[in-house]
């Protein structure tokens, strides 16, 4: 309980008083990874039950995105635009590092920024228009899990950096407890609180496997670019991941 308060407060802005002290093994946390999905998606879910009352389906997609914006300090959407600065200057490795540790902002960290936002409000709208807002819950949680693929047996080309907290300490067995308590999730919140048919529950761990594919693909992207990963690119990593569930609902559920 105590790793997964730590890692609750390391990734998110809810406010928790709870001083969990040092901890030498900061990087176990990874297995909670998911978990801390679970209580953004269930936060989210509520705001967009109470926005809903209010207000239409498209104030509300605009109201779910920026309250998860909110929730994470905007901490990945920081690392989404200094990624996409960096990766696509068409500079050396040394120079991309360089950018990516610049505070200013890009043309391609806006229009990322922009698009990813743009995006999300598009999807999460017709997904409210189509009943399945419900469905929201988990992209946070399967993004969260996506992103461990950057955590496996990866280095980093940094000596220094948040990000090293955890790039190349995911063991195979925190991966795998991970994937099976993700899948349990799904699979009872769905079904039992929402009566979801099993192949609407089918679809949603099918995004599990499609976002492994993309983010293996990404890693193997960022390595020909900057051999290894770093913070931003995990935090980059899991917006992606939230927009590729997102569209993936959009496909096979509406």
């Amino acid at each position: 309980m105590k790793r997964f308060i730590s890692i609750l407060q390391f990734m998110t802005r809810i406010p928790i008083n709870i001083d969990t002290g040092f901890d030498e093994e900061f990087h176990k946390t990874i297995t909670y990874f998911p978990l801390v999905g679970l209580v953004l998606g269930v936060l989210i879910y509520i705001i967009g039950l109470v926005s809903g009352i209010f207000f239409d389906s498209f104030i509300t997609s605009i109201i779910v995105t920026l309250t998860l914006v909110i929730l994470t300090g905007g901490l990945h959407i920081d690392g989404l635009g200094d990624t996409f600065d960096a990766i696509y200057s068409y500079r050396d490795k040394e120079r991309m590092l360089e950018i990516m540790k610049d505070s200013r902002l890009g043309t391609n960290s806006v229009l990322a920024i922009m698009f990813l936002i743009l995006l999300k409000i598009g999807f999460i709208y017709s997904i409210i228009n189509n009943n399945l807002l419900w469905t929201v819950i988990f992209m946070p949680v399967v993004a969260r899990l996506g992103v461990i693929v950057m955590m496996y047996k990866t280095v980093t080309p940094r000596e220094n950096g948040m990000g090293n907290l955890f790039i190349g300490k995911a063991s195979t067995s925190m991966f795998t407890i991970a994937i099976l308590y993700t899948i349990i999730l799904i699979i009872g919140i769905s079904k039992l609180i929402f009566l979801a048919s099993t192949f609407k529950v089918i679809m949603l761990i099918s995004t599990i496997i499609i976002l492994f594919i993309f983010n293996n693909l990404f890693k193997k992207h960022i390595y020909k670019k900057i051999d290894g990963v770093t913070g931003d690119i995990l935090g980059c990593t899991i917006e992606l991941g939230e927009l590729i569930y997102l569209f993936c609902i959009y496909l096979l559920l509406i």
